[in-house]
């Protein structure tokens, strides 16, 4: 069963809490994934961020939505009870608790929820968090776009110098491009440590619609196979075919890491790299000890 949204929670964490007994936040979370037999998977699916998993973040949001309704309460730090108007609610026995039952109730301690219920899409079913990063993805997916575009654009010297400034970005040490003539299929040496005892051969391909082929795979590997250098990059704004994936596989001794298009652009955002801050959005919360009893 997939993990029920943060509406269709409501009702039933309210009838959890109808013996008027305190229940905590993480015994909510381990009941609801019992009684919607979650798979260890999807009990230990997080979200984007990373910040919280995902069946947390929803019997959280489900709980916040039934206390600013004054349907529950919280007694002490951490637990939460139901309310007497909570029991008056239960006694007319709801088909359903979500958004619009809860603006009909006309609770002036949500001024807010107008706004989520004129919103028909189907997203008001996720939680505030998750509206937040499947909006940050949308965004990155359009400038991960747009950057490759700018990658495909530049002159074919200056990608080379790009992908240098990425790799010392990731702290993999000092970059150094090679003779455009004479490169043997190495476009760049990274020199890992101080004194150039470890390197990295590095190759840069900026190709708008050509995937790289298992004949530049193999030049590659010869270039890195002739030499001790035992790893080696290949990086190209476009895909690597399958022969050319199985070809750097293959190579006996040495390690070739491919990188695509896809994943250039996401190394390029997460190192500010040809990119910059446009602006920065901070999400608050309670601070509970602020409020407790000293």
């Amino acid at each position: 069963m997939a993990i029920p949204d943060f509406q269709t929670l409501m009702l039933p964490l309210l009838e959890l809490l109808k013996d008027g007994k305190p229940v905590k936040l993480s015994e909510m979370v381990e009941i609801m994934s019992d009684k919607y037999n979650l798979t260890e998977e999807e009990r230990n699916e997080w979200l984007p961020s990373k910040v919280q998993k995902t069946m947390y973040n929803r019997v959280a949001w489900a709980k916040q939505y039934l206390k600013n309704s004054e349907l529950i309460e919280s007694p002490e730090k951490g637990s939460f009870k139901i309310t007497q108007k909570g029991i008056e609610i239960l006694k007319e026995n709801p088909q359903k608790i979500d958004l619009r039952f809860l603006k009909n109730l006309d609770n002036e301690n949500q001024p807010n929820i107008q706004t989520e219920i004129e919103n028909d899409h189907i997203e008001e079913n996720k939680t505030p968090e998750e509206l937040i990063e499947n909006a940050q993805s949308l965004y990155t997916d359009s400038l991960k776009k747009e950057l490759l575009a700018k990658l495909k654009s530049v002159d074919p010297i200056r990608f080379e110098q790009i992908v240098l400034e990425l790799m010392e970005k990731m702290n993999y040490g000092v970059g150094s491009m090679t003779k455009m003539s004479h490169d043997g299929g190495i476009d760049g040496i990274i020199d890992e440590d101080e004194l150039g005892l470890e390197k990295i051969y590095l190759q840069a391909k900026r190709y708008s619609e050509n995937k790289v082929n298992e004949k530049e795979m193999q030049n590659f590997a010869g270039a890195l196979g002739c030499s001790p250098v035992r790893k080696g990059v290949f990086i190209t704004t476009s895909y690597f075919d399958e022969r050319a994936k199985r070809k750097a596989e293959s190579i006996q001794g040495k390690v070739i890491r491919l990188v695509d298009g896809d994943e250039l652009t996401r190394l390029m955002i997460k190192h500010d790299l040809g990119v910059q801050l446009k602006t920065k959005i901070e999400i608050k919360k309670i601070d509970e000890d602020f409020f407790g009893e000293e």
